[in-house]
C-alpha cells in the first residue's frame, strides 16, 4: 500500500499507521480534518478577590476564557448555571472561581462538590489544594475517608468533595449533625453531570431535590453549578437533574488544535463464529496494533477500551508486538483502569504526561477530569455509548493546542458498523441530551421514603418531586412504609431506608460475590442481574483480576468464585417472553401500528457462550436457572401479515426476518437514546397473543423503565432508517455480529434472516413516512 504523508501531525501519524497495514487492505472508511480553534479570553471579573486572582495566575491561568467568565458571572450573581463545553475547556475554573471568591469573602460560607467517581473528586480536590488559598479547608468526605477524620471534616471543612452515594448514605440521613454546614451552604457543584443518565441519573435527580430540601430547612438556598460535556439542550438537562432552573453556557472559547479523525473498520477474518458467521478482527486486537505503531513513531497515545479486562489485553497485545520490533519500547506501554491504588494512578498519569509512557490502554477512567495534556493520538476501541463520551475521549488528543490523530475502531456490532459507514452520524450530528425519568415510580418511591425519613414530607414540598409524587405517596401509605398525618407523611421505622436504596440503579437484594478459598467478599450484584452476570461458569472481574464463578446460590444470596485468568470471556444466553400490561400510546400507519406502553418481561438464562478475544466461539454451556419477571416500558410495532407477504416474505421466513430486525434495532438504539445495548432488550414474534400481529418489541432493562424506550418511540422513523442502513452497510453474506447477530440471544441467533430483516424494515419505514391514518 502506498501512503502519501502529509505535514499535519495527525495526518502524518495516520499515514504511518496505514503503512503497516497488509497489502490490499484499507480498513479506513473515512477521514475528516477538524480545524484548529483560537482562544478567546476575558478580563477577570471585577468581583474576583485579589488573593484568588493571584492564586489562579500562579497556577498558570493568565486570563480566563470567555465561557469560564460567563458561567462564573451567573453563579456569583446567584443564578444556577450549567457549563457544557468540550474536553480541556477549563470547566473546573468556571466553578472554582465563584466558590473560592465566596469562601474568601465570607469566612463562614460553605460549598459542596459532587462527582460521579471518587477518583475525579480526588483530582479536583488536589487542584483546589494547589491554589494554596488560606482557610478554604477543602476536604474529601467519601467511602475512603477514615472514620477518625470524618468528624473533623463535618465540623470544620468548608468545601467538601464527595459523591452521590455518600450524600445519600452519609450526609442526608444525618443532616442534624451537619447543621452548621447546611446553614451556610452557598454552592452545590455537580461535576460531569452528563454521566447521570438512565436509572442512576433519575436517582441522582431526586437525591439533589432531597439535598436542596434539607438545605432550605436550615435557611440556605444554594446556587447549583453544573459542569458537563457538550450535550444537547444543556439548560433543560441540567434543570431536570438539579430541580432548579439553570442558565446554560455552551460557547467553547478554549483553544483546540487541528485533529485528523479516522473511522476504522477491522477486516473480516477466516474464523467462524456462531452458526458459521464470519468474524471480524477484534477492536481490541486492532487497537493494540495501532497503538504499537504509534509508540514506534514516538507518539504519545491513549487507547480507550470498553472493559478493564479489555484494557489489560490491549496493553499486553501492544507490548507483545513491540517486543518483536524493539523490546525497549514495550516497557513504555501500560494499562490504566479503576481498581488501581490512587498512587498507582497518579504515577501512570505523570508518566504519560511526561512522555515516559508512550502508550496507555484505559477504560473510561481517563475520560473524566484527569488533566493530561500533549497527547498526539487517541484510539477509541468501540463506540463508548454516546457521542458525548466519544468526544470527551477524542478530546484528550491535542489538548495543548497541537494537531493530533483520533482513530475510531469499530467493534463487531451493528451500531459501530453503521457509524464507520455513516460518518455524519459522528462528525455532524449534535450530541445527545441526557435521559432521566425522576417520575419512574420504581425510583420515586424509595426516594420519597428516604426524604420522609430525613424530614416529614408536606404538601408544600411535593411539587419538587413531580406530578406523580402524590400517587406514589398513597401507595407507600397503603403498604405501611409511610404514615399519613394531618401535617404530612412520616417514616414509620426506626431504621433508616437509605441503606436499602441503591442509587446506582441495580435495585433489589444483593448477591455477595465471595472468593471461596479466602472467604473474602469481592463485591455485590443485584439479585435481578445475578443470573446473567455471576452464573456458574461466568467470568467475574474485580479490581483488574479475573475470577470464575463456581456456584450461584440465589436463596442464600451468595456466589462463590475462584481466581483464574482464562483467555476466554463469557456471555449469557436468555430466553425472553413479553406481555402487554397497558398501552400508553398507539398510532396506526397504514398496516403498521406503533405503540408505547408498560410490559412484563419474563426471562430465563438458559446458558452461556465462551468465546476467545478474536470472537471465535469455544462452546455453549447449558444452565438451569429460575425465571425472573421485570415490569418495565417498551416500544413496539406490528406489521400486518399482508404487507409482509406483499414484500416477498413467505410465512416461514417471517420469524427469522423479525428476529434479525429486532437484534439490529437494539444495536442501533444507543444512537438515539443515551444507553448501552445491555440496558435494553427485545422480543420478536410472528404472532403475538396481545397484538394478534407480527410484532417487534424493544424494552428497557430496568424496573419501571429508564426513558430509553420512550426515546426510541419518539425517534422511531430515523431509528429504523439507521437500522436498515446498518444492515445494508455490512458486507457479510447472511448475517454476523456486525449486523443482525446479538451477543445475548437466548435462541443461539436462530432463526435469523438478514435479507428478510431488510424487507421488514423497508415496509415499516415506508409506512411511517406515509404518515398517520
Amino acid at each position: 500500500m502506498t501512503v502519501e504523508l502529509a505535514t499535519d501531525r495527525g495526518a502524518v501519524l495516520l499515514g504511518r499507521v496505514l503503512a503497516g497495514v497488509a497489502s490490499g487492505e484499507n480498513p479506513v472508511t473515512h477521514v475528516a480534518e477538524l480545524p484548529a480553534r483560537a482562544e478567546s479570553t476575558a478580563p477577570w471579573p471585577a468581583w474576583t478577590p485579589e488573593p484568588v486572582r493571584e492564586a489562579f495566575v500562579r497556577a498558570g491561568v493568565r486570563l480566563p476564557w470567555t465561557h469560564q467568565v460567563a458561567a462564573a458571572e451567573h453563579a456569583y450573581a446567584g443564578r444556577s448555571v450549567v457549563i457544557a463545553t468540550g474536553t480541556a475547556s477549563g470547566k473546573s475554573l468556571a466553578y472554582q472561581l465563584p466558590v473560592t471568591a465566596a469562601l474568601t469573602e465570607d469566612t463562614r460560607a460553605t460549598a459542596l462538590y459532587i462527582s460521579p467517581t471518587k477518583a475525579l473528586g480526588a483530582d479536583q480536590l488536589r487542584a483546589v489544594h494547589e491554589l494554596e488559598l488560606p482557610d478554604l479547608r477543602a476536604s474529601a468526605y467519601d467511602g475512603d475517608t477514615p472514620m477518625v477524620e470524618r468528624d473533623w471534616v463535618r465540623a470544620h471543612s468548608r468545601w467538601i468533595f464527595t459523591n452521590p452515594d455518600m450524600v445519600h448514605r452519609g450526609i442526608l440521613p444525618r443532616h442534624d449533625q451537619w447543621t452548621s454546614f447546611f446553614r451556610r451552604l452557598r454552592y452545590v457543584v455537580v461535576d460531569e453531570c452528563h454521566a447521570y443518565r438512565g436509572v442512576f441519573g433519575s436517582h441522582v435527580a431526586l437525591l439533589l431535590r432531597r439535598l436542596r430540601r434539607v438545605a432550605l430547612r436550615y435557611g440556605a438556598d444554594p446556587v447549583f453549578v453544573l459542569a458537563s460535556a457538550t450535550v444537547s439542550d444543556p439548560a433543560g438537562s441540567a434543570s431536570r437533574l438539579s430541580g432548579v432552573d439553570c442558565a446554560a453556557v455552551a460557547d467553547d472559547a478554549s483553544p483546540r488544535g487541528a485533529r485528523t479523525v479516522a473511522l476504522w473498520e477491522p477486516p473480516l477474518t477466516e474464523l467462524s463464529g456462531e452458526n458459521g458467521a464470519p468474524v471480524r478482527r477484534s477492536a481490541g486486537a486492532e487497537s493494540a496494533r495501532i497503538m504499537a505503531d504509534l509508540v514506534v513513531e514516538g507518539a504519545r497515545s491513549l487507547t480507550f477500551v470498553r472493559s478493564r479486562l479489555g484494557a489489560e489485553l490491549t496493553a499486553l497485545g501492544a507490548r507483545r508486538i513491540l517486543d518483536e520490533v524493539d523490546p525497549a519500547l514495550s516497557s513504555r506501554v501500560a494499562a490504566y483502569r479503576a481498581g488501581f491504588l490512587p498512587e498507582e494512578r497518579r504515577a501512570l498519569e505523570q508518566a504519560l504526561a511526561s512522555g515516559e509512557l508512550l502508550g496507555v490502554a484505559s477504560t473510561n477512567a481517563l475520560e473524566l477530569g484527569v488533566d493530561i495534556a500533549g497527547l498526539d493520538a487517541v484510539v477509541v476501541a468501540g463506540y463508548p455509548g454516546t457521542l458525548a463520551s466519544f468526544w470527551q475521549q477524542a478530546g484528550r488528543a491535542g489538548r495543548s493546542g497541537d494537531s493530533a490523530l483520533v482513530v475510531f475502531v469499530a467493534r463487531d456490532d451493528p451500531l459501530d458498523t453503521y457509524l464507520v459507514h455513516h460518518p455524519a452520524a459522528i462528525l455532524d450530528k449534535p450530541v445527545e441530551a441526557t435521559v432521566t425519568d425522576p417520575g419512574n415510580p420504581y425510583v420515586l418511591a424509595p426516594q420519597l421514603a428516604c426524604a420522609a425519613a430525613e424530614l416529614p414530607l408536606t404538601e408544600a414540598c411535593l411539587p419538587a418531586f413531580g406530578p406523580g409524587a402524590r400517587a406514589v405517596l398513597d401507595s407507600l401509605v397503603e403498604s405501611g412504609t409511610l404514615r399519613k398525618r394531618p401535617n404530612g407523611w412520616y417514616w414509620t421505622s426506626r431504621e433508616r431506608p437509605q441503606g436499602a436504596v441503591d442509587i446506582r440503579g441495580s435495585g433489589g437484594e444483593q448477591v455477595a460475590v465471595v472468593e471461596a478459598d479466602s472467604g473474602r467478599m469481592l463485591g455485590t450484584v443485584s439479585q435481578g442481574k445475578a443470573c446473567s452476570t455471576v452464573h456458574e461458569g461466568a467470568l467475574y472481574l474485580h479490581q483488574g483480576r479475573s475470577y470464575v464463578v463456581d456456584e450461584l446460590d440465589l436463596d442464600g444470596l451468595l456466589a462463590l468464585v475462584h481466581p483464574e485468568s482464562p483467555d476466554w470471556t463469557t456471555s449469557p444466553r436468555e430466553v425472553v417472553d413479553i406481555s402487554v400490561l397497558s398501552t400508553l400510546s398507539q398510532q396506526a400507519y397504514g398496516g403498521v401500528t406503533v405503540c408505547l406502553g408498560e410490559v412484563a418481561v419474563t426471562s430465563q438464562v438458559v446458558g452461556y457462550l465462551r468465546r476467545l478475544p478474536s470472537g471465535q466461539i469455544l462452546d455453549q454451556v447449558p444452565l438451569d436457572l429460575p425465571e425472573s419477571t421485570l415490569n418495565t416500558r417498551a416500544v413496539w410495532y406490528t406489521i400486518d401479515q399482508d404487507l409482509l407477504t406483499a414484500a416477498g416474505l413467505a410465512r416461514t421466513e417471517i420469524p427469522g426476518s423479525l428476529h434479525a430486525a429486532e437484534h439490529a434495532a437494539i444495536g442501533l438504539l444507543p444512537l438515539f437514546a443515551t444507553c448501552d445495548r445491555w440496558d435494553i432488550g427485545g422480543v420478536s414474534t410472528a404472532l403475538h397473543p396481545d397484538t394478534a400481529h407480527p410484532t417487534i418489541f424493544v424494552h428497557d432493562g430496568h424496573p419501571g423503565g429508564a426513558g430509553f424506550a420512550d426515546r426510541g418511540h419518539a425517534a422511531l422513523l430515523p431509528w429504523l432508517q439507521a437500522t436498515h442502513q446498518a444492515i445494508t452497510s455490512c458486507d457479510c453474506p447472511t448475517g454476523c455480529p456486525s449486523c443482525v447477530q446479538s451477543p445475548k440471544c437466548g435462541n443461539g441467533n436462530e432463526p435469523l434472516d438478514k435479507g428478510g430483516a431488510l424487507k421488514v424494515l423497508r415496509v415499516a419505514v415506508q409506512a411511517l413516512r406515509g404518515g398517520a391514518e
